[in-house]
């Protein structure tokens, strides 16, 4: 018998404990270690910072539906990770032990690299459920009495979609609600353009969002280190391409949601050979520790190199097709190792962002995503904004079902018309 234990309960975590299920004997233990009880559909957070989704339409409970599936479900935070003796010390004082690890936590947002930074600070943030819930508290106080908003990323996030999204979601809201005459918005991004994403662009995003900004009359600074955030106002360096100063701005705002640094998470930091000095962990071309061959790693906790040098560090994204093919690289080598066989599955690291945007949507397929790639594919239209709807409706009953279907390759990439790629096959 077999004891798998996964750390992390999000789109990664969840969607690994459904996959090894149906891989594996029932006498093959699985256990899903997830800090809070409930799975929350990341994606829909913008909407649920201007309150178009309540935070318990985009969570699933997860014990109840992992015990029908066979699945031992904890809900605690892990203190310590000890590779070197398989287990897993958690919070509430009792520890785990496993044969296998797969370590699918997320990041860690480090808010305190920027003095200011973050919903106990004075901005807001998206990047967890309960963080959009407060998003949308202080949303409704700006609501009585409006004025400049400042939206973006901090240096070293990995993930601007996100940023880009709540920005023209909330012009959107304004526009409904007839108050965006009276709200000055500008866009802040390390980002060296916009339309960088991290994925040292993606066809031409560049001009899609420029344009995409600029008639939704939101101003932008771009290659830019947000310095300090004070209350009421944003210190701001504007550097120019060889990473020197450019110019300082000091700009005000009445309310801010910005994407901070991700870092790994306390559990796992300073584990020498399993992660790197930011706490995110080492892997092969299969997903695994070369220390530690029994430890997987899936998603955003994951060490990737950024796609290129840029004046300021932007991480590069994982989305959710990388993710999924990060998933089943892992099940699969997981199953294999189990009979002992050597385990050769590779993800094929494809990138794929359904951006929505409040009444239009843009969507970027980069087939890999470190260029040169083979297909690089970007639509706009409202299209986008119905399918990123479906996609949401879709995944939460998967998660509720307790579904180990790979939706992004069955379902998306067919939608939109591109040839699917078989999980776990090697990247071509």
């Amino acid at each position: 018998m077999a004891r798998v234990a996964i750390l992390g309960a999000g789109i990664g975590g969840t969607s690994l404990a459904y996959e090894l299920r149906q891989r594996l004997a029932p006498e093959h233990t699985i256990t899903v270690i997830g800090d809070g009880s409930k799975f929350s559909f990341i994606p829909s957070n913008p909407w649920v910072a201007v309150g178009w989704r309540k935070g318990d339409e985009v969570q699933v409970e997860l014990a109840p539906v992992m015990a029908r599936r066979g699945i031992e479900f904890i809900d605690s935070a892990a203190m310590s990770v000890h590779p070197d003796r398989n287990q897993i010390a958690l919070a509430n004082g009792k520890h785990v032990d496993y044969d296998y690890l797969a370590i699918t936590t997320g990041a860690r947002l480090a808010f305190e690299q920027v003095p200011g930074l973050g919903p106990d600070g004075f901005t807001q943030s998206v990047c967890t459920t309960a963080h959009a819930e407060r998003a949308w508290s202080a949303y409704q106080k700006f609501l009585d009495d409006p004025g400049p908003i400042v939206v973006g990323a901090a240096p070293g996030a990995s993930c601007y979609g996100p940023a880009y999204e709540t920005a023209m979601i909330i012009d959107t809201d304004l526009r409904r609600r007839k108050l965006r005459d009276k709200v000055p918005m500008t866009f802040v991004t390390p980002e060296p353009y916009i339309g960088h994403m991290g994925l040292g662009g993606v066809g031409d995003s560049k001009g899609m969002l420029e344009k995409e900004l600029r008639d939704r009359h939101i101003r932008w600074i771009a290659n830019a280190r947000v310095k300090e955030v004070r209350a009421g106002e944003m210190v701001v360096e504007e550097l120019d391409r060889h990473g020197k100063l450019e110019q300082e701005h000091t700009v005000p705002f009445r309310y801010s949601m910005i994407i901070p640094a991700f870092a790994g998470v306390n559990a796992i930091q300073g584990l020498e050979g399993l992660v790197n000095p930011k706490g995110f962990v080492l892997i092969d071309k299969h997903q695994r520790n070369p220390k530690y061959p029994n430890v997987f790693a899936a998603g955003v906790c994951v060490a990737i190199p950024p796609i290129e040098p840029t004046p300021i560090p932007v991480g590069a994204p994982k989305t959710g097709l990388m993710i999924e093919s990060m998933v089943s690289a892992i099940a699969a080598n997981i199953q294999a190792a189990i009979v002992g066989k050597d385990g050769t599955a590779e993800a094929t690291w494809n990138a794929l962002c359904l951006a929505d945007m409040g009444d239009t949507g843009m969507a970027f397929v980069a087939l890999p995503q470190i260029p040169p790639r083979n297909t690089t594919w970007t639509k706009e239209g409202k299209w986008v904004h119905l399918a990123k709807v479906a996609f949401e409706k879709y995944y939460l009953r998967k998660v509720k079902s307790g579904s180990a279907e790979p939706f992004y390759e069955k379902s998306i990439m067919k939608m939109l018309g591109i040839e699917r790629i078989k999980p776990g096959s090697a990247a071509r």
